[in-house]
């Protein structure tokens, strides 16, 4: 199968050795994705931001939303997780991949969510 790594725009991305995605074959694996720029904007901001990479990354590969099946978000803090959780359904509600909330300390102090996502493309 062919591999195809899909670059973002952070600068750490050579320094750690990561792709904001890999497409292998039809499916994507979109990594770890941050609020980068939107620190100081509210959880439900920052989710909004986040998914605006991941859909960035999703199209580069040649895919989109509709082929998400499974995203995992990650939150600074547990009291955090409805308006994180209804920003992510603006975009999934209707498409309802398999998700995960998790509690967890963050790369930046700043950020109060990190989302991944796979998709399968048809």
């Amino acid at each position: 199968m062919t591999r195809t790594n899909i670059p973002g725009t952070s600068p750490f991305e050579p320094i750690i050795g990561f792709s904001r995605a890999v497409r292998i074959g039809n499916t994507v694996h979109v990594s770890g994705t941050g609020p980068v720029g939107a620190e100081e904007l509210s959880p439900a901001e920052q989710t909004r931001t986040v998914l605006k990479l991941i859909e960035t990354a999703l199209t580069s590969a040649g895919a989109t939303f509709e082929n998400v099946y499974r995203t995992r978000m990650f939150l600074a803090r547990a009291e955090d997780w409805e308006e994180i959780g209804r920003a992510h359904g603006e975009v999934f509600g209707t498409i309802r991949p398999a998700s995960t909330m998790v509690v967890a300390a963050l790369l930046n102090p700043k950020w109060r969510v990190e989302i991944e996502a796979e998709a399968l493309i048809p």
